[in-house]
């Protein structure tokens, strides 16, 4: 399996909160590259792997992240975490804005969003 990323995710109370947090986090060099009102993803612009979510909810999910892993093929680390009897928190799905996702608790609670990246779906 490979790993192409990790980011923290940090939920916060309102859109004021987001925007404080947004404008700490520009003061240690990160950068703006996701923006969907709900949810802002900040990043190194000299390591663009380097990032942090802020969300203030999680609309298609249950419940907010603790943190995200990105890998290669989400499909097989969904069917090895599954047949593992790991909980699953939320079912693998498409997302309208070009991944494809899960939910898995790990051993001490925390949830993690488990997703790989793909094409945006072009609607007719």
């Amino acid at each position: 399996m490979t790993v192409r990323r990790i980011v923290p995710n940090i939920q916060v109370t309102s859109e004021d909160s987001m925007r404080t947090s947004h404008d700490f986090y520009g003061l240690l060099g990160f950068e703006e590259v996701m923006n969907m009102g709900w949810v802002t993803t900040l990043a190194s612009p000299a390591n663009p792997t380097a990032q942090i979510s802020f969300f203030t909810e999680e609309r298609t999910a249950p419940v907010v992240p603790d943190l995200s892993v990105e890998v290669e093929d989400v499909d097989a680390v969904y069917a090895q975490l599954a047949a593992s009897g790991a909980e699953i928190v939320r079912e693998l799905r498409d997302e309208e804005w070009g991944v494809r996702r899960f939910f898995v608790r790990d051993p001490n609670g925390r949830v993690v969003n488990v997703l790989e990246h793909r094409a945006r779906r072009v609607s007719p």
